[in-house]
């Protein structure tokens, strides 16, 4: 597809959803609720078609990583997650309309600050079908439209979803127009969505490091950044070992294709003689260690670790460790080589906790709990649309609130400033 026929598509598309837009933004909350599960309901119903849409997609997609396929795969547990998810959403306090602030000022003049909706969303992104549902609902329940842009490797899965969120569209009585899913996955559409002003509000991309640098590289649309996750556990000298192993497993271990994996493990080294077991527990479940010279001497099995080693997102059973001279050494490792994503200490000293907690500057900072908890639903978001790890707007799990932003309103009884 040309260029110039891919800004016609996203130019036609922007339009309509410019349109469904207004529409939602008057909507009251009890209606998009209804369409949110409506839309769940929907995603039940067509289970069985969802699932084979999804196998061809497995199917085509031999050249993957296993943790791209594991990110990529649905079955019908998973789908039911999916419809569970969004039951979750419309259970959510819509915030549109929510006061934010009033004051008054001494000429009478009465100011709110009022939440309304972005608008047009674009979202762009990579393998997980989940977010077709996700992203379209948050961004429904919050007053917005969206225009969809996923990655080739879940096509099937992603307008099988599609298909059944337009049945809640319609049965809720809202327009279509409001959840369009781009239908070429020509990259030339990417391009249309970043230059496509005035008719898309904002960009979400959620996808690897090479989609969020094109996006932010091209983008005139502002943009709502989630980067790569290269999260740290850190195991302060005061922590609990069993605790200690526990979370480090899980954090590394649970599901190694999320973005809240723990990609690196750094140990205290005045805590030399809790290290040998807990990198002897991640082994034995089957990890790679890459490791520091100290670390490479607790197991013949552990690699040396790299220099790119402690800057690289794994999203696979693969964990980069290195002993670190206390709390200043960890939170120095986390600034030069972090992605303000998420981080965690494991201690038993409340004020090295606090001090972690206060210095590390990421968007979800954590004591004593799994990096695998950064995510919208463990939030109580019910869903999210992708973790930002920007400053400014929205940081963290977005969700509804952040889908938002608000205007000031001004009523008077006549003042004039004459």
């Amino acid at each position: 597809m040309k260029d110039e026929t891919c800004a016609a598509l996203i130019a036609d598309l922007g339009m309509k959803a410019r349109r469904a837009a207004k529409s939602l933004a008057l909507a009251d909350s009890a209606g998009k609720a209804g369409a949110v599960r409506a839309a769940a309901a929907a995603i039940r119903d067509e289970v069985d078609a969802i699932y084979a849409a999804n196998k061809q997609d497995i199917a085509d997609a031999s050249a993957l990583s296993d943790a791209m396929i594991d990110r990529l795969r649905l079955d019908p547990a998973r789908i039911m997650a999916i419809a569970d998810a969004a039951d979750a959403i419309a259970d959510l306090d819509d915030p549109v309309g929510e006061i934010i602030k009033s004051w008054n000022q001494p000429n009478g003049l009465s100011f709110e600050r009022v939440r309304v909706p972005l608008g047009v969303v674009g979202i762009i992104y990579e393998s997980r079908p989940n977010v077709t549902a996700d992203a379209a609902l948050l961004c429904l329940m919050a007053g917005n439209a969206a225009i969809l842009r996923g990655g080739s490797e879940a096509v099937n899965s992603n307008r099988a979803i599609h298909a059944a969120i337009l049945r809640g569209l319609d049965d809720a009585g809202l327009p279509a127009d409001a959840m369009q899913l781009v239908p070429t996955q020509d990259r030339a559409a990417v391009g249309a969505m970043l230059r496509a002003v005035g008719l898309i509000d904002i960009i979400i991309p959620r996808g690897g490091k090479t989609l969020v640098a094109r996006v932010q590289e091209e983008a005139r649309v502002p943009v709502l950044a989630h980067l790569d996750g290269i999260c740290h556990t850190y195991v302060h000298r005061a922590a609990d070992l069993d605790m200690a192993k526990r979370i480090v497993l899980d954090a590394k271990m649970r599901r190694t294709g999320i973005c809240g994996a723990t990609e690196t493990l750094l140990i205290d080294r005045a805590a030399v003689d809790i290290a040998p077991a807990i990198i002897l527990a991640l082994l034995e479940e089957g990890c790679e260690v890459r490791g520091d010279v100290a670390i490479n001497g607790m197991d013949r099995r552990v690699k040396p670790a790299r220099p790119e080693d402690w800057d690289t997102e794994y999203l696979e059973p693969i964990v980069s460790a290195r002993l670190v001279d206390g709390l200043d050494d960890a939170i120095a490792h986390i600034a030069r080589h972090g992605s303000h994503h998420t981080d965690a200490i494991i201690t038993e000293d409340g004020a090295a906790a606090q001090r972690f907690l206060a210095e590390v500057d990421s968007a979800i900072v954590m004591h004593n709990a799994s990096t695998q908890f950064a995510d919208g639903g463990e939030f109580g978001f019910g869903a999210e649309i992708g973790i930002a790890t920007g400053r400014l707007h929205a940081r963290g799990p977005v969700a509804l609130e952040g889908l938002t932003t608000y205007k000031t309103t001004i009523c008077g009884t006549g003042q004039t400033r004459g």
